[in-house]
Order: C-alpha cells, then sequence, then structure tokens
C-alpha cells in the first residue's frame, strides 16, 4: 500500500464522517413512513420478545402484576436495544460506541412503545388478570402492541427526519 491510498482513506472517512454529522444535524428531510414504519418494526420485534418473556418469567414465578411488568419493560428494552446492538457490531464498529448509538437510536422509540403498549394493557379491564393461557390475554397484548406499532412510527419518522433516531444507524449498514 502507497502512502496516497491511505491519506485517500482517511480523507474519505472523515468526509463520509462530516457528511453524516452535517446530515444528522440539519435532517434530511427524507424520512419516508416506510423507513419510519420498518424502524419502527424492528424496535417493535425486540420489545415484544422482551414482553412476553417478561410476562412469561414473572407468572412462571408468581408474582404480581407490577413486578411481572417492570421485569417486562427492562426486558424489552434489553431486546430492543441487543437487536439493534447486533447490526451495529456486524458492521465492525467497537461495543462502545455500539452501545452508544443503540441507545441514541432506539431510547425514545422503546419509551414510547412501552408506554403505549403497558398502558393498554393496565387500562384494558381484565387484561392484568387475564392469564397467559387466556386468549383474551394474546388478543389485548396483540392489540396494544398494534397500538404501540401505530403510535410510535410518526415518532421514528419524525427523528428520522432530523437525523436522530434509526438514522444514525443506517450509517453502520
Amino acid at each position: 500500500m502507497h502512502a496516497g491510498h491511505g491519506e485517500h482513506t482517511i480523507h474519505a472517512h472523515h468526509e463520509q464522517h462530516h457528511d453524516a454529522r452535517a446530515h444528522q444535524e440539519h435532517g434530511t428531510g427524507k424520512a419516508t413512513w416506510s423507513m419510519a414504519a420498518k424502524a419502527t418494526l424492528h424496535c417493535l420485534t425486540g420489545c415484544a420478545i422482551g414482553e412476553v418473556l417478561g410476562m412469561v418469567i414473572g407468572t412462571a414465578l408468581g408474582w404480581a402484576d407490577l413486578p411481572t411488568m417492570v421485569l417486562a419493560i427492562v426486558l424489552a428494552f434489553f431486546f430492543g436495544y441487543a437487536f439493534t446492538l447486533r447490526g451495529i457490531l456486524k458492521a465492525g464498529v467497537d461495543f462502545r460506541t455500539a452501545f452508544r448509538v443503540a441507545l441514541a437510536a432506539d431510547t425514545l422509540s422503546i419509551a414510547v412503545m412501552e408506554l403505549i403498549d403497558n398502558g393498554v394493557l393496565a387500562l384494558w379491564p381484565g387484561a392484568m388478570d387475564a392469564h397467559l393461557t387466556d386468549a383474551f390475554f394474546w388478543g389485548v397484548l396483540a392489540f396494544a402492541l398494534f397500538a404501540a406499532f401505530i403510535i410510535t412510527t410518526p415518532v421514528n419518522k419524525w427523528m428520522i427526519g432530523r437525523g436522530k433516531g434509526h438514522a444514525v444507524v443506517h450509517q453502520y449498514h
């Protein structure tokens, strides 16, 4: 490798970083509903896995509603971040940077989803008393996750349009 190639690579990387930063700071204006829906679905997948796992564990251990819901929320954040981390780490980014990107990309999205889906479960009459073996429980959970998707998609569109959220993650794909 000759010196000019290395300098060119560093310069090109700096330009890409600068362009990405300017893109983030000034917003893209190019956020589409499709992009937002994909970002939301990605986030929702991790959240749903965490929610269900938390409910199964809490129920199996005989926990009350509140600790079961707290566990489900913690696991929803864990799996939501884990899905994003996996993709960023696959791109060769170090763990610390990948973790910071995942936090920046997913925190608001997951928080909105958790607020909506747990709010629906908590406020729907009888949902918290239903057992995991009841179709009623799964129906309400499906509705709650659908509501979370519908309400979080515009949030993600807004964030992507400003170079935030999943727009940051796309730099690493």
